[in-house]
């Protein structure tokens, strides 16, 4: 077992770069590079991309990407059954990985060595006045219809059929440890929902990377993108409202985690998370088993979640218990 340092970046599939790429440019990503079969976006931060796209006749979620803290961590995590040999990457930022897939099918590649990048500006309209020792002294500032620049990829969702099964695959190779867990109605002690998270000893990490729902079918429920503060997570809001893109929940406060949430849609179906803040744990922070999962799915305040919303997280609707 290794222990991962967080979420690198996440593949899609989709048939045309420009229906995709314009979504991500309103989104707040930055084309990083673009070519006849491929399509890198970047946040504002250091991470040299964090959103990939492979030209292919039918869209979909292909997988993840993992930070490694060493190349010994590769060399040993190359060692584990059905993992790859350590090789080098032949693609825009390098570095270096093992690949694997997971018992859903998902592609899971940890990577180490990868170019960074300097950071990109923010519009003054982000990250400007908000919170303490953030005074603007009479300079006034009025709201433009401007994108929301994403830092980070913070998180990955999945609908799995079951999440034991998941959840012991991704702990076991990759060192994640339990924030909070819910299991099945009717006693039968089966995971319904565990949310997981990068051990780092003391280190403080987000209270997950890594979500797993039960569901009939595998696929992905959604990524999640880090912004600057709340502010910029209104101005992305009402810039996607005013492109006519499908909204899907928010703004809302989760109570797992206690992150500020958007939920939207990109132009192929693939659910995409803006957020800010929320809960940071380490080594010492026991799991916390919840009664039942309404508990979890539902927000401490704004929209409540839908019964269609609810349909593509897990099969049970948290409206009803």
């Amino acid at each position: 077992m290794i222990k991962v340092a967080d979420v690198a970046y996440a593949r899609f599939a989709a048939p045309d770069f420009d229906r995709m790429e314009s979504f991500l440019v309103d989104f707040g990503l930055t084309r990083q590079h673009r070519d006849e079969k491929s399509l890198y976006m970047r946040g504002t931060g250091r991470d040299h991309h964090l959103h990939i796209t492979h030209l292919a006749d039918e869209p979909g979620f292909i997988g993840m990407a993992f930070n490694a803290q060493s190349m010994a961590d590769l060399e040993t995590l190359s060692a584990a059954d059905g993992a790859s040999a350590v090789e080098e990457i032949d693609e825009p930022g390098g570095g270096y990985r093992v690949r694997m897939t997971d018992p859903d099918g998902f592609q899971v590649e940890t990577i180490f060595g990868q170019a960074t990048l300097d950071p990109l500006p923010l519009d003054e309209l982000i990250g400007a006045d908000h919170g303490p020792g953030r005074p603007r002294g009479r300079k006034v500032q009025r709201a433009r219809n401007i994108a929301c620049p994403v830092m980070r990829l913070g998180h990955v969702v999945l609908n799995v059929p079951d999440c034991g099964v998941m959840d012991e695959f991704y702990r076991r190779h990759f060192g994640f440890l339990q924030s909070d867990i819910a299991f099945a109605p009717g006693g039968d002690d089966e995971l319904a929902l565990t949310f997981l998270r990068c051990d780092k000893g003391k280190e403080y990490v987000d209270q997950h990377t890594l979500l797993f729902t039960r569901s009939k079918e595998p696929g992905l429920a959604h990524v999640a993108f880090e912004v600057e503060d709340v502010n910029a997570l209104f101005v992305g809001h009402e810039y996607l409202h005013s492109k006519g893109y499908e909204h899907s929940w928010g703004v809302g406060r989760h109570t797992p985690a206690a992150n500020i949430f958007d939920y939207w849609f990109d132009n192929y179906g693939n659910r995409v998370e803006h957020f800010f803040g929320g809960d940071l744990l380490n080594e010492d922070d026991a799991t916390i088993t919840h009664d039942s999962i309404g508990e979890i799915l539902e927000s401490q305040w704004g929209a409540p979640m839908s019964e269609r919303r609810a349909s593509l997280e897990t099969d049970y609707d948290p409206l009803r218990g």
